[in-house]
């Protein structure tokens, strides 16, 4: 039975660190609260993989292509062991490699990524080198949703596909925002489940932030053999401030140490509110 107390109470934490992260510089925290969720449930009950298996050939890879989103990726390797939390507080600092995006100088993170639209199709590569060689490894891409705008995520797909690779695991978290811009009222996505579906993925949608339905949808992996995989994760921008949930103008935000200290305050009365309770009805 998942422990999902435990996924909660470190998504939490994950949530906070991003909280400190958004000051002297600031960041972009409504994406990384919206998928804290999943990235914490991915390496606690997914991903094999762990601190000392860095270096394994026969890991999974995750790999973050909506770099902007990486102070929860950093919060989560800091509370996973990956190197230590005290390094969060050096976030922009000269006197560390912890900045806006992805960087392999950080223990855990498999690739660099910033621009968008790029790493599906390194996820595919190391996909297609595992079918080749035999391995065991698993690669899981997490996109945005702003991110499908790019074609080169279409032409990865199209290759994944036409190469069967099963071994292959897309996430979108679909948190509706493009930047400061609602997705469907700047380049419409929906369907989106069908068209990832015609592209030849196993889709499946699911409320990003309900650990129960996350659970189901990672359980069997691959879930069509011989097809990759794609769950298109319904998530609210800055899940867990009620204050700023779903707002657009909220995207990066440079806060003052005051209004930090008002944010992790309200994050830990929201906190009562369970993530295991009735998800999201999905469209």
């Amino acid at each position: 039975m998942t422990d999902f107390a435990e996924v909660e109470q470190i998504a939490r934490r994950v949530r906070a660190h991003a909280i400190r992260m958004a000051t002297g510089g600031g960041c972009f925290l409504g994406a990384s609260l919206s998928c804290a969720d999943i990235l914490v449930y991915l390496y606690l009950h997914v991903l094999r993989t762990s601190p000392v298996r860095r270096e394994d050939p026969a890991r999974d890879y995750l790999l973050l292509s909506k770099g902007h989103d990486v102070p929860a990726l950093y919060g989560t390797l800091a509370e996973l062991g990956y190197f230590p939390k005290a390094r969060l507080a050096k976030h922009l600092s000269t006197d560390d490699h912890l900045y806006w995006h992805p960087n392999r100088a950080i223990p855990g993170v498999e690739f660099h990524s910033g621009s968008l639209g790029h790493l599906l199709s390194v996820g595919m590569g190391i996909a297609l080198e595992a079918k080749i060689s035999g391995g065991p490894s698993r690669v899981f891409v997490v996109v945005g949703d702003g991110e499908l705008n790019e074609g080169s995520v279409w032409e990865a797909a199209l290759v994944a596909s036409a190469k069967r690779l099963d071994n292959l695991v897309l996430i979108v978290d679909r948190n509706g925002f493009q930047a400061n811009v609602a997705t469907e009222s700047l380049i419409p996505l929906e369907p989106l489940a069908d068209k990832l579906a015609s592209f030849g993925f196993a889709v499946t949608e699911i409320d990003g932030h309900h650990l129960p339905s996350l659970e189901e949808a990672f359980a069997v992996l691959p879930r069509r053999p011989g097809s990759p995989t794609a769950v298109v994760a319904r998530t609210i921008r800055n899940k867990g401030l009620p204050s700023i949930e779903g707002r657009a103008e909220r995207w990066f935000v440079n806060l003052s140490p005051a209004e930090v200290q008002m944010l992790l305050h309200e994050l830990e009365g929201s906190s009562r509110a369970t993530l295991t309770s009735e998800p999201l009805v999905v469209r």
